[in-house]
């Protein structure tokens, strides 16, 4: 039973941890696809939506975590965004159309 619990506790741990891992690296991509389109990630808005099971090009299973999080044009305004990792690689992203701020 007590070999049981450890292996559970350690499992949460490990999770939380691999979860803090994948925030960090949702907000490093988040980050690159903002400034490839000219944008500022609000990157304290960077929270995990949904956790899944996907398999990867090699068909093994792999967590696939949806995360959300919004960027700003001017600084005036926010686009609601997302990002998918499929174990710590970027599976997809969706940034939506805005009009840039004429100078």
């Amino acid at each position: 039973m007590e070999i049981a619990l450890i292996v559970i506790l350690l499992a949460i741990a490990w999770f939380w941890i691999d979860s803090l891992d994948k925030r960090e690296r949702a907000i490093l991509l988040g980050g690159e696809l903002a400034s490839r389109f000219n944008l500022q990630l609000l990157d304290e808005s960077v929270v995990c939506s949904r956790i899944w099971l996907g398999r990867n090009r090699k068909g093994h299973m792999q967590l696939l975590r949806t995360y959300e999080f919004d960027v700003s044009a001017s600084g005036d305004d926010r686009l609601h965004c997302h990002l998918m990792l499929l174990g710590n690689q970027l599976g997809s992203w969706h940034i939506p159309p805005y009009l840039q701020p004429v100078n």
